[in-house]
């Protein structure tokens, strides 16, 4: 059965997780994890992405994060290439360090967000890298220590966690912690890593009574929610595949957009290709890039090069393409 692509939007919330090949450990030590985290950090904040929650595993990793304007895809290659490349340099080793697909799982934020920040912080206690709460607190390799106030990482955001728990920081930790302990009895949660029905109904618990009542809800596997949730997203997600398909099969390339853009801003197509800082080539080269990405799925890479600016600089372009776009209420049209 052919692989299914991963389904992403602006805004999407997505558990993340992505283990060592063959099970190997993917972090020797507090260097590798350091190394790790100071990459995560600045990989986020240069592409606007939100992290609730993390925590780091030998062998693996779990992430809970919002996507900005730039794809989670882009956001997981960056990490982690640089890390594989980073890691086998230091141990001197070669080959592929994570297993081909790390696993990303689009969620129903109002039904499962404070569950997968529990589920998610509880892993080293689960893995046994602490013996107990107390530990756990002050774990500086997971996102729980960060929300309890003992470290301070600026690319977390625990602001959003504590304010499900209260207004006032103290309290609102205390009751988050409490939260937090009680979901010690629940092991293992298959229902928010699991595929399919299971997890999409919200357990087996809720399949047995879909069941029993002879109904029926969407599922997929890729997403994290109940039905009406998960066909919503699927739809969403194929009408912008139907009609990044029309494009391409129309024979819209990147020139187009270009040209596109011209039109729009009452410019040459010369003139949108132009490195400058002058607010018209900002903004024509901005709506190239977020179009060129958005619409067609051009690679940030491939248009890095073209424009010869570094990714980075084309993952900036993207995320104020699109505010311009909303701004103005720019369509991309072809």
């Amino acid at each position: 059965m052919p692989r299914q692509s991963r389904i992403d939007c602006p805004g999407a919330l997505h558990h993340i997780i992505a283990r060592g090949i063959e099970r190997r450990k993917i972090f020797n030590d507090d260097q590798d994890r350091e190394s790790f985290i100071d990459r995560l950090g600045t990989i986020l904040e240069q592409t606007e992405t939100e992290c609730y929650a993390w925590a780091l595993i030998p062998n693996h990793f779990h992430l809970l994060l919002r996507t900005g304007s730039v794809p989670v895809a882009t956001v997981m290659r960056r990490l982690l290439t640089g890390h594989a490349v980073s890691f086998n340099r230091r141990h001197r080793r070669s080959g592929h360090l994570f297993q081909n697909r790390y696993k990303s799982i689009l969620c129903q934020e109002d039904a499962y967000m404070m569950e997968l920040v529990r589920y998610i912080n509880l892993n080293p206690l689960r893995a046994k890298l602490v013996a107990d709460m107390s530990a756990l607190d002050k774990y500086p390799y997971c996102g729980h220590a960060v929300v309890m106030g003992f470290y301070d990482q600026a690319w977390q955001n625990s602001h959003v966690v504590l304010r499900n728990f209260g207004k006032k920081a103290g309290a609102a930790r205390k009751r988050y912690r409490s939260f937090v302990e009680k979901g010690i009895k629940y092991g293992k949660r298959n229902d928010l890593t699991g595929g399919g029905l299971i997890r999409s109904a919200g357990g087996w618990t809720a399949v047995t009574s879909l069941r029993s009542a002879d109904a029926h809800e969407k599922s997929d596997e890729r997403i994290l929610g109940d039905g009406a949730f998960v066909e919503r997203i699927l739809s969403e997600s194929q009408e912008a595949l139907d009609r990044r398909y029309f494009l391409i099969a129309k024979g819209v390339t990147v020139s187009d957009v270009a040209d596109h853009v011209a039109q729009v801003l009452g410019i040459t197509s010369e003139q949108v290709w132009q490195p400058g800082k002058f607010k018209q080539q900002v903004i024509a080269r901005s709506l190239l890039c977020y179009w060129s990405v958005h619409e067609l799925g051009e690679s940030m890479t491939a248009l890095g090069k073209r424009l010869g600016i570094s990714t980075a600089a084309v993952s900036k372009s993207v995320r104020r393409g699109g505010q311009i776009a909303d701004a103005e209420e720019l369509k991309f049209r072809n």
